[in-house]
């Protein structure tokens, strides 16, 4: 059976998220996991040991809300995605968290190693999944590039092979060139393209066949006419999986 999953536009490890956080980890121990909560920060691997430290500590205090056991998993660079320790550390976690950060990174850090291969079997296994920004975007079968819009996309994890995830989509107009949203809204045929607010999540849980808001604000499938919006306890409808 596979286990819960978790596209998430921010707000990883927030007090405003800890519902849905405890609610993924219901769902992995009530499929036979172990009542834990394992951090992979490898999107931000490029950042500060400062900035770092904070995602840890951020972590670790959303676990001690949930009154659970969280493991921070320092994986930062290629190799650290063959350590065995670290693969053992993920097997049996009722909820694997990967955060925010630079999606190109998280990919080619982990992609066809043995730390995705845990973090994937453990999903398939019962265990919940959640992806925030970055973490949401690499679940994909390709990740484009925001601000490099012609630049080839990265080869994704291809979990959801005919879904595409804008993060942050509340504030995402803001950040990035028009003529790189113009090309991000452009997607091959047969791919849904979903656009994920800010302290918003879309849930497909273990034991349902649909998808479900939760969170502050809107869900929207950008490249259906007319563009659909959803919000908190609505269910997205003919959404491949």
């Amino acid at each position: 059976m596979n286990g819960s999953i978790a596209l998430v536009g921010s707000g990883e490890y927030l007090p405003q998220m800890m519902q849905l956080e405890q609610s993924l980890i219901d769902d992995g121990v009530k499929n036979g996991k172990q009542p834990v909560y394992v951090q992979i920060p490898t999107a931000a691997g490029q950042e500060s040991s400062q900035r770092l430290e904070y995602w840890k500590n951020l972590g670790q205090a959303q676990a001690d809300r949930l009154g659970i056991t969280a493991k921070f998993l320092p994986i930062f660079k290629r190799e650290d995605a063959f350590n065995l320790d670290f693969v053992k550390a993920i097997e049996n976690s009722a909820l694997i968290y990967m955060s925010g950060g630079d999606p190109h990174y998280l990919a080619a850090t982990l992609i066809d190693s043995p730390v995705w291969q845990a973090i994937y079997s453990n999903w398939k296994s019962g265990g919940s999944l959640a992806g925030c920004s970055a973490g949401a975007m690499v679940l994909s079968a390709e990740i484009p590039h925001f601000r490099l819009s012609r630049k080839e996309p990265t080869r994704g994890f291809n979990l959801l092979p005919n879904i595409r995830v804008i993060p942050h989509f509340d504030k995402f107009f803001k950040w990035i060139p028009d003529s790189a949203a113009k090309m991000m809204m452009q997607v091959p045929d047969g791919i849904t393209l979903i656009g994920i607010d800010e302290n918003t999540a879309l849930i497909k849980r273990s034991d349902s066949i649909s998808w479900n808001v939760s969170g502050q604000g809107m869900v929207r499938i950008l490249n259906s006419n007319p563009e659909k919006k959803y919000s908190e306890g609505e269910t997205v409808l003919n959404l491949p999986c």
